[in-house]
């Protein structure tokens, strides 16, 4: 066991704590099986189905209420079939490369949720929770067509089967102080839905921003809550890098992949900024 842990130490080095420039499905390929902590994926929500997707022009996009103002991403607009497959690709490399020990989160909403269930069940990836993550503060539905989309889903699952040695810091998420979480109280069991606010702080937008880029309070509470120091977190969607960001600050490790140049490069800034705070309070004694 511990020869086996060294090969796969040794194998992951040039990975750790970096954000590689490539298809994350070709990136976990290069992984060793079963070398990996946790998992945050926040793929692509697939919400243009197929169809051009001009989000420059301020096009309506179904579902999410009001004119976005955005880009043209490729990742983005695929068929149901072309998503299914890949969904199902990604997922089955994500389950290869993860500890029995460990367990994998997957953001989406109604559009694509759906899609990450089945194949969950599907690829044996058994789901612990459903979690909700509301959003007081959601952008509003200007057409008046629908219900306000306020909420996102997440899915967190093990491979590890009936033995469930997944970890799960049960006592910490009862003392985690949210104090922007009107729904947990200090003290009391954690539930499945998540009251933190989607805006992000200034600071997180210091050197730029992602259309879907996710706050760190809810990056740190995932992390804190399923995953120890010094654990191996992989994130195959690193868009803007919070999960990284996150992991790094909470001491633990990191890979992310990334096929935008441009995020990897907002994703470094924030890294260098933040090791750059720990070095400063380091000196400083604080």
């Amino acid at each position: 066991m511990k020869n086996e842990s060294a090969t796969n130490d040794s194998q992951l080095t040039s990975f750790v704590n970096r954000i590689i420039n490539g298809d994350c499905i070709e990136g976990m390929k290069k992984l060793p099986a079963e070398s990996v902590d946790l998992i945050i994926a926040d793929p692509p929500y697939n919400l243009s189905k197929g169809k051009p997707l001009r989000w420059n022009n301020s096009v309506k996009l179904n579902g999410m209420g009001g004119n976005w103002d955005k880009v043209i991403v490729d990742w983005d607009n695929m068929t149901f079939q072309n998503y299914w497959d890949f969904t199902q690709i990604w997922l089955n490399e994500a389950k290869r490369v993860l500890k029995p020990t460990g367990s994998i989160w997957v953001y989406g909403t109604y559009h694509n949720i759906g899609v990450t269930n089945v194949l969950f069940q599907k690829l044996g990836i058994e789901i612990i929770n459903e979690i909700i993550w509301y959003k007081r503060n959601s952008f509003p539905n200007l057409a008046g067509r629908r219900f306000t989309a306020s909420h996102e889903t997440l899915l967190w699952g093990h491979t590890g089967g009936g033995r469930r040695r997944y970890t799960f810091n049960y006592q910490d998420t009862k003392e985690m102080d949210c104090k922007e979480d009107l729904l947990k109280k200090r003290g009391k069991q954690m539930r499945t839905v998540w009251d933190i606010p989607n805006n992000k702080k200034p600071e997180e937008l210091r050197f730029g921003k992602h259309p879907t880029q996710k706050p760190l309070r809810i990056c740190e509470r995932i992390i804190l809550a399923t995953s120890r120091p010094n654990d191996l977190v992989l994130v195959p969607f690193c868009g803007s890098g919070s999960e990284c960001l996150a992991a790094f600050k909470l001491g633990r490790r990191f890979i992310g992949f990334e096929i935008e140049k441009q995020y990897i490069e907002l994703t470094n800034k924030r890294l260098d900024y933040e090791k750059q705070n720990k070095k400063q309070t380091r000196l400083s004694g604080d």
